[in-house]
């Protein structure tokens, strides 16, 4: 699995140019040759899957004056001439994944009320609903993303919600827009708190790929509680940080 951040790619070629930057893992059973999330392509399970994750205002993400959501890859949202910021990742195909991002690195644009899209395809463009991430005083750190393939095809990417029943004043975490558990900035470690407000998404598959095999993660995962796997990652992050006495 590879990342990227950085801002949002004017056109093509230097999407290509910033992708050659991903660290990428391949493997024999990976047959997917298309390493640019704005291309289509067709997958079998336990090949490499490149998507994108866009983050801007809410209304940036969709056309004026008709109001129709297009894809981040679509130039007439004109993105390429805002403050939006992109993340490129390659997951394994039906591999439960979880995905991390350092907002930090991505400026002031968490300052403002931000929101992320997943995004994949070209001629067959999928991309999922704005789901609010961040404003100057709040922040949704976890997140369940939902890859919807139908024979090989990406044709949807869709938010799982617990809405907020994981929220407690025990977590620090408070509900927003009825669906999502935020963390007060103002824990954040960014601004002197104590907590890691670093992003994550669970990641998971479902429907059939190429050769009609079904994709099960996503089924696998269902049933467990919302956030096991950052949970883990937590965990496994502060018994690294308290063996090697390096915060990060």
């Amino acid at each position: 699995m590879g990342r990227m951040m950085g801002s949002f790619p004017r056109n093509s070629a230097l999407l290509l140019s910033l992708l050659l930057g991903i660290v990428v893992c391949i493997d024999a059973a990976d047959t997917n040759d298309v390493f640019q999330p704005c291309l289509d392509t067709l997958i079998q399970k336990s090949d490499g899957f490149t998507f994108g994750l866009a983050f801007s205002p809410r209304d940036s993400f969709f056309s004026q004056p008709d109001k129709v959501q297009l894809s981040p890859c679509d130039g007439r949202l004109g993105l390429e001439n805002s403050n939006a910021q992109v993340a490129v990742f390659r997951p394994k195909v039906d591999e439960i994944s979880l995905l991390t991002i350092n907002y930090s690195n991505f400026g002031q644009i968490f300052q403002q009320n931000v929101s992320m899209v997943a995004f994949a395809g070209r001629q067959y463009a999928a991309r999922s609903f704005p789901v609010f991430v961040a404003n100057d005083s709040y922040i949704v750190s976890s997140f369940t993303l939902v890859l919807e393939f139908q024979i090989g095809r990406l044709q949807n990417l869709y938010w799982k919600s617990d809405n907020c029943a994981a929220c407690s004043e025990k977590s620090n975490t408070v509900c927003v827009e009825g669906q999502n558990c935020a963390i007060p900035r103002t824990k954040c470690k960014d601004r002197q708190g104590n907590i890691d407000c670093s992003l994550s998404v669970q990641l998971t598959f479902s429907g059939t790929d190429k050769n009609y095999v079904a994709l099960n993660s996503w089924y696998e995962v269902k049933n467990l509680r919302q956030y096991a796997l950052y949970d883990l990652y937590s965990n496994l992050k502060n018994s690294l940080t308290s063996l090697t006495g390096y915060g990060g």
